[in-house]
């Protein structure tokens, strides 16, 4: 007989749900599948002497990375005009390269997915970092207040503004850094668009005075980070690209009179961009798209 009023005893799949733990859930980006939320963030390092990766990066990323894991290398210079800060490691020439590859072969032999944070730090540099001791490239000729940078205060020589016929091979030092990363073995590139550095340079009004088609409006404004995002998604496909954006920060300098407007313009931009997925499927280049929308974040990846 049945007994009235007893309570059921708990189905096994409503335990499995009410333990499950949110960040250690699988997650499918694009291509790649993780394991888990928990994401090793692109943190300086500064031991990469002359610009080349070293081989104790091996053990420091290997000992980070799980089977599934998603890891996001050191910011890495694009160019030799891109480095601000004393020995941080570069992806322009071929000796950087083949320095990489056993740091990413570590990694993908503990079953990790590996990107390479691609940067150029624009005025957030000196001299004496630059080939030829020349002044650092920017959006404006603006220079920087020398400030603390993490490890002592950076003293920063008066930036030269990037004439308009100069900013292509700007763009293409981008597409050749992240064409090289995945010839150093990267799964994809995430480029810094973020923290007043040379893309950030050029999306803020606090620093972009240019009158030229890369400023004045929003629109012109974005143009630089645009076409960087579109000559590396060309280069090495849009599924293995990221952006990291910080519409609101105010970091080295780089405020923004609408930070509201200029996030939502550039995830909107950005979105209409992948959404060319479409005439991907249809035209048979690929069978699956992947829209990521968290752009806005102020670590964001897209």
């Amino acid at each position: 007989m049945e007994k009235r009023g007893a309570v059921a005893e708990p189905q096994p799949e409503h335990v499995e749900k009410k333990n499950v733990i949110p960040l250690l859930t699988p997650f499918k980006m694009g291509p790649f599948h993780l394991s888990h939320r928990i994401l090793l963030a692109p943190l300086t390092r500064q031991r990469s002497y002359n610009n080349v990766p070293q081989p104790h990066a091996i053990l420091y990323y290997s000992q980070r990375t799980t089977k599934g894991g998603f890891l996001i290398a050191e910011a890495t210079g694009v160019s030799d005009t891109a480095q601000g800060y004393p020995q941080t490691p570069g992806i322009w020439n071929k000796e950087q390269v083949e320095a990489w590859k056993p740091i990413v072969d570590a990694v993908h032999a503990k079953g990790g997915i590996f990107f390479c944070q691609i940067w150029h730090v624009g005025r957030v540099s000196n001299q004496d970092f630059q080939p030829n001791s020349q002044a650092p490239i920017s959006s404006s000729d603006k220079s920087l207040v020398s400030q603390a940078n993490g490890v002592d205060i950076g003293q920063f020589t008066p930036p030269r503004r990037l004439r308009t016929d100069e900013i292509p091979q700007i763009v293409n030092d981008f597409r050749v850094a992240a064409r090289n990363a995945i010839e150093a073995g990267f799964d994809g590139v995430e480029i810094h668009g973020a923290h007043g550095y040379l893309i950030d340079q050029f999306l803020k009004d606090q620093i972009n005075d240019r009158t030229d088609q890369y400023g004045g409006s929003l629109e012109k404004r974005c143009r630089f980070a645009q076409e960087i995002v579109e000559a590396i998604a060309n280069e090495i496909g849009a599924d293995r690209v990221g952006i990291r954006l910080s519409p609101f920060a105010n970091y080295m300098e780089s405020g923004d009179s609408n930070p509201e407007a200029l996030g939502l313009y550039m995830a909107e931009s950005l979105n209409k961009y992948w959404e060319d997925g479409n005439k991907a499927v249809a035209e048979g280049y690929a069978d699956l798209v992947v829209y990521w929308s968290n752009i806005l974040g102020e670590s964001g990846f897209a």
